[in-house]
């Protein structure tokens, strides 16, 4: 029992750490519908009433750089708005699915037409469960009264601050961590390396094998990126993929009950069989045609060890490996991001305390804008045109970004160099935990490489591809060698990453 519990405090802080950026821009987005566009200005961007309102919210929703735990106070003031249910269910589940980020990400997988299949396969399942279930279930729309104007000024910042605060520690908090605690329910469930020869492309069941563990997961964009490219590299289940996609990156359990208490168990549980229903025959339809041939599967994987219990049961140094682990998730640079998100929930709290009826928004409505000499470069902007820059900011935002998330080719090789130098140490020692830890980066940093380049240049040859391809298989085979305790082979597949490591700096015309 010790290891369970452990294992699943363990992998609630690493979810959290991971959701923090996500959740703040949740946040933020939430602040800036419900302060600067309202509900009326809010419709209107989701084309609300008319023919094109589903697709178009599936393209907001990817535009949009948050997670399935950070849209719940995005999905929130969708409702409250009066969006159709399956308009505000279609964003909240598309939303986490894509980003500028891990859409660049994605094009580093074997065949990229897979991910412009799969953008294409999440609009298909938002058109079709979205549309089926507002027919069946009609008038599922909220009416809340329009939120007061504030005068132009520093007023519109202070409600904006706010409405942020507020909704930090609202109704979504408990969603929230309803959402984290599934992965806790996984890690108790599964144990160490449960997952990695469930997904295989030969076993009819791995869509649906995918279905029980994506269902109570967190897994952010990026993250479902990383785990389509290994499942590419082993010859896993392209169904099984999609699934992970659709069902992992876009749902949670605090998600779930979100729309099961705001809509209705019933209508909530028709909701899910739609989804279910119409994601597994995309998933298999797509099995067959998209699957890489060329590719020699693996027969396992480790990518969804992740969801799996950190710890084996009996391992008497549970409690060493377990602070060792705290201590690096704590390192990770998302932790920052997370006290700062920590430290909005608590202000929140403290503010529905004192002011529960919102009586300090009314006052800031009520206050008149301070009067200043007027020059002609004095101009004052409505609220919506304000809460449009500011969600387009937000989008190039995340565009420009990209830039600094996918660096230069040179700087790409400074940082694999150290991974590639602690790789080697660890595979000396063959320590496995150090070697799978140092993978993983070097691993991702070869993507990284390969979309820092294309954004740079415009082009990344196939040659590129093939020597990034080749270190990655090598780390794999490293990893196997280790894991089964073979020195000999393990310090052979350690050169041979050396090896390749090198031909990749060559080919990209470093020395």
């Amino acid at each position: 029992m010790l290891e369970l519990l452990l294992g699943g405090i363990l992998r609630i802080l690493q979810a959290l750490l991971a959701a923090s950026p996500t959740l703040l821009i949740g946040l933020f987005v939430a602040g800036i519908l419900h302060r600067l566009l309202g509900h009326r200005r809010t419709r209107l961007l989701f084309g609300a009433g008319t023919w094109r309102e589903l697709p178009q919210a599936w393209l907001i929703g990817m535009l949009l750089p948050v997670c399935s735990l950070g849209v719940l106070p995005v999905a929130r003031r969708l409702r409250l708005a009066g969006l159709a249910g399956g308009t505000t269910l279609a964003f909240a589940m598309t939303a986490p699915l894509f980003n500028p980020l891990s859409l660049l990400y994605g094009l580093t997988l074997s065949e990229p037409f897979v991910i412009f299949a799969f953008a294409l396969g999440s609009l298909a399942v938002v058109t079709v469960v979205g549309g089926l279930w507002d027919k069946i279930f009609s008038q599922t729309e909220l009416a809340e009264n329009e939120p007061p104007l504030m005068p132009h000024g520093w007023q519109r910042l202070a409600a904006i601050l706010l409405a942020i605060l507020r909704e930090a520690a609202g109704p979504s908090l408990k969603f929230i961590f309803v959402g984290l605690l599934g992965v806790a329910l996984l890690s108790f469930a599964l144990k160490p390396g449960a997952l990695q020869t469930q997904v295989e492309h030969d076993n009819p069941r791995a869509p649906l094998n995918m279905t029980m563990v994506a269902i109570p997961a967190y897994v952010t964009p990026l993250t479902a990126m990383w785990q389509l490219g290994s499942m590419f590299q082993h010859g896993n289940s392209i169904g099984a993929g999609f699934v992970l996609l659709t069902l992992g990156a876009g749902l949670n359990l605090g998600l779930i009950l979100w729309m099961c208490v705001n809509y209705g168990w019933r209508r909530g549980l028709v909701f899910m069989v739609i989804l279910i229903s119409v994601v597994w025959c995309i998933a298999y339809s797509l099995e067959k045609p998209l699957y890489p041939e060329e590719v020699d599967p693996a027969g396992h994987s480790h990518a969804f060890d992740m969801y799996c219990s950190p710890f084996h049961q009996g391992n008497p140094q549970v409690l060493q490996k377990f602070s060792s682990s705290m201590a690096e998730a704590l390192r990770s640079p998302d932790a920052p991001v997370a006290g700062l998100y920590g430290l909005l929930v608590i202000l929140g709290g403290i503010l529905r305390w004192v002011d529960p009826r919102e009586i300090w928004e009314s006052k800031l409505s009520e206050l008149q804008p301070v009067k200043q000499q007027k020059n002609r470069f004095d101009v004052v902007l409505p609220p919506a045109a304000l809460g449009g820059v500011a969600l387009l900011g937000l989008v190039l935002f995340s565009v420009f970004g990209c830039y600094s998330y996918y660096p230069p080719v040179q700087a790409c090789f400074q940082e694999m160099k150290n991974y590639e130098l602690e790789l080697f140490s660890a595979a000396v020692a063959m320590d496995l935990e150090q070697l799978e830890y140092h993978k993983e980066h070097l691993d991702d940093w070869t993507r990284r490489l390969q979309v820092g380049a294309y954004l740079r240049t415009g082009n990344v040859t196939d040659f590129q591809r093939y020597k990034a391809m080749v270190l990655r298989n090598k780390l794999e085979l490293l990893e196997h060698a280790v894991a089964e305790g073979d020195y000999q082979e393990a310090k052979q597949y350690a050169q041979d990453v050396t090896r390749a490591y090198a031909r990749l700096r060559k080919a990209f015309g470093l020395q």
